[in-house]
């Protein structure tokens, strides 16, 4: 990309410039969805739904109906997060799991049963990265599946920066970076808007930036990376897969 062109998107970045899709940085979760207010037939695997961008947007699916399967690594934190989901949308239903998702063995099983979900279903899965640069090799469309996969950037997120820290310098750059910044509920907005917007059926292996399809970096769309990487990754848990859930 070129500097003029690197120049534009940031000026679309900061006015919240409206994209293709009708959406843009300043978009929030909540009105990506406005077209999907029954999503009563999905359910959601949300990861980092206990706080944050993860929290927002089990929130707001919740808000459309969707059911909401929260892993998490604390229980105790899950079930704060589902009591604060139940507060607001008392008919939603949740199911908790006491689970770690980082190793890419759990999540290559996990992949294998939303697939074969997907064909006895008949409804369409959706699998959405945040800041993943295996989208452009792996779409789905190897396995036969009735299933997409995309990436999504969530932007820099506006949170607590001055947390322990006080002072005229930490004032000084926390009001300068906090015009670049978004708000949770914006940052939520791209992923919700890939895993339900009627527009993106069947697209897959694309990045997804402010709600709107977007280029990524040259290694991230490096296809013949991202396929050493996950043949890699799939060397080293083969090994010991069967020796750990025999």
């Amino acid at each position: 990309m070129s500097y003029s062109a690197e120049m534009l998107e940031t000026v679309k970045y900061l006015i919240g410039s409206i994209g293709p899709s009708g959406y843009g940085s300043k978009s929030t979760a909540e009105q990506v969805t406005e077209c999907c207010p029954d999503l009563s037939s999905l359910t959601a695997i949300i990861t980092g739904a206990t706080s944050g961008i993860g929290a927002e947007t089990a929130r707001v699916l919740a808000k459309r109906g969707a059911r909401l399967i929260l892993p998490a690594r604390s229980l105790k934190a899950a079930e704060d997060a589902k009591a604060r989901i139940v507060s607001e949308f008392p008919d939603t239903e949740i199911f908790l799991m006491a689970l770690d998702l980082s190793h890419f063995l759990l999540t290559k099983l996990l992949l294998k049963k939303m697939t074969e979900t997907a064909r006895a279903t008949g409804v369409q899965g959706r699998i959405v990265n945040v800041s993943s640069s295996i989208h452009g090799w792996f779409s789905g469309d190897e396995m036969e599946a009735n299933v997409t996969v995309n990436c999504v950037h969530p932007g820099i997120v506006r949170t607590r920066l001055t947390r322990d820290r006080e002072g005229f310098i930490t004032d000084l750059v926390f009001f300068l970076a906090s015009k670049l910044l978004k708000r949770i509920p914006q940052a939520a907005a791209t992923s919700c808007y890939v895993a339900t917007h009627p527009r993106l059926a069947n697209v897959s292996g694309k990045y997804f930036a402010d709600c709107n399809e977007a280029s990524t970096s040259k290694l991230g769309s490096n296809s013949f990376e991202a396929a050493r990487l996950w043949s890699a990754s799939e060397l080293m848990v083969s090994r010991y897969s069967e020796a750990v859930f025999d």
